[in-house]
């Protein structure tokens, strides 16, 4: 019988919490395949087996375990129930050595597996649902969130999608009027968050600075070339790269906006980690754009497109959510019209994008249409002053307002002029 121990994640991480088996007791399981996903107070992480064998389940989910519990085991002596192939890769490898041309899984096995497998990921990761009942999510494009599950575990059936179709926008079997409470235990990710966001406002000077910014001349560029862009670099062009690019001009212009206080220190940074927060499915996670001033539009929009999808298969490593030198959330893909965002400690301001919205403005004399966003800024007022958080929030609505100055921080025809 072989231990599999919860593995060290963090230098700073005692627990974490067992958050679903993703087998169950008694299954047969092959060597390397996931077994379980834990949560620590700053990621989600899978654990694999040690070995092919019977599993034996030691922890339960929403147990909390300390770095080196035994959380499973595995019998390595059981034998391979009949019907159960081994894994393709051994397979190949086999049939490779012995120069026999069969294939390593057979086709009508592929086929049920892949179509097995295929709706399940198109759900979130923290819901169950069977194979049958994921099919039909993803077929109906259903909000799975929204769905009741009857089945154990709290897994959606095939009856539960089908009787939220027959009955959209109502809860089955919910009871009018009930004044039920229920309680669940909070995730160690929204622990720290909840400790982070408090020590924000306890530890620092913030204020908020508010701006808008006439969205036309982006808007405008990304409808010309979104299609060029595409077809180039493979990745649509969005608002995060413009944004992402504005920002690090602006840093650099006023470093104390990308430093931050260490004791009786100011530590400044001469490149930009920007740090972008992402709803993921367990909570907000903030993954980094590192050196983002030495990256072009298409690689920010790379960058950008892989973080968000690894946040949402809490995917992300611990390497990939540590450091950042300043923050850009947008809470305008929630219809935010304004708000006052948050220091991500122990930066030292942070970025807040908000809704674009047709309104009405003032443009040499005549009131035209035209699409604004507000844009906020929120800094410590210990390292940053007024005029530099000013400066630098009008310097990047200047730079979005004329995104031909994008491509080296400065007017054109000024620095043709050297002026």
């Amino acid at each position: 019988m072989i231990d599999i121990k919860v593995p060290a994640v963090g230098e700073s991480i005692s627990e974490v919490t067992l958050v679903k088996w993703l087998k169950q007791e008694g299954q047969y399981v092959e060597r390397d395949e996931v077994i379980a996903e834990l949560e620590s107070e700053k990621a989600t992480f899978e654990v694999n087996a040690e070995k092919a064998g019977v599993l034996k389940t030691v922890g339960k989910e929403g147990d909390t375990l300390k770095i080196g519990d035994v959380v499973a085991q595995i019998d390595e002596t059981a034998t391979r129930p009949e019907g159960s192939s081994a894994p393709a890769a051994a397979q190949a490898t086999a049939s490779s050595s012995n120069g026999s041309a069969a294939p390593a899984v057979k086709a009508p096995v592929a086929t049920a597996t892949a179509a097995a497998q295929g709706p399940v990921t198109s759900i979130p990761n923290d819901i169950k649902a069977t194979p049958v009942a994921a099919a039909i999510i993803s077929d109906k494009k259903i909000d799975a969130g929204s769905i009741t599950p009857t089945g154990t575990g709290g897994k959606i059936l095939k009856h539960d999608v089908l009787e939220a179709l027959a009955h959209p926008g109502r809860t089955p079997g919910k009871e009018l009027f009930t004044r039920a409470d229920r309680r669940e235990k909070m995730s160690n990710l929204r622990k720290t968050v909840s400790r982070r966001l408090v020590e924000a406002k306890n530890t620092t000077a913030m204020l908020t600075t508010f701006n808008e910014v006439d969205m036309s001349a982006v808007m405008a560029l990304r409808a010309k070339y979104k299609d060029k862009f595409k077809e180039k670099h493979g990745v649509n062009l969005g608002f995060m790269s413009f944004f992402t690019k504005a920002t690090c001009y602006a840093l650099q212009e006023w470093p104390a906006v990308n430093a931050y206080i260490d004791g009786d220190e100011l530590v400044y940074h001469d490149y930009c980690d920007i740090s972008i927060a992402v709803s993921a499915p367990k909570g907000l996670v903030v993954p980094i754009i590192r050196n983002a001033e030495s990256l072009s539009m298409a690689d920010i929009e790379k960058k950008v497109v892989e973080l968000a999808t690894k946040a949402r298969d809490n995917k992300l490593s611990m390497e990939e959510m540590q450091g950042g030198t300043f923050t850009i959330t947008n809470g305008g893909v929630f219809g935010s019209l304004m708000s006052t965002p948050i220091i991500n400690i122990p930066q030292s301001a942070i970025l807040g994008m908000h809704k674009i919205e047709e309104r009405a403005v003032v443009v040499n004399g005549q009131i035209v249409v035209r699409p604004m966003m507000y844009l906020a800024v929120s800094y410590d007022h210990r390292i940053i002053d007024g005029r530099e958080s000013v400066s630098f929030l009008v310097r990047i609505k200047e730079l979005l307002e004329n995104p031909d100055q994008l491509l080296f921080g400065k007017d054109p025809v000024k620095a043709l002029l050297e002026l």
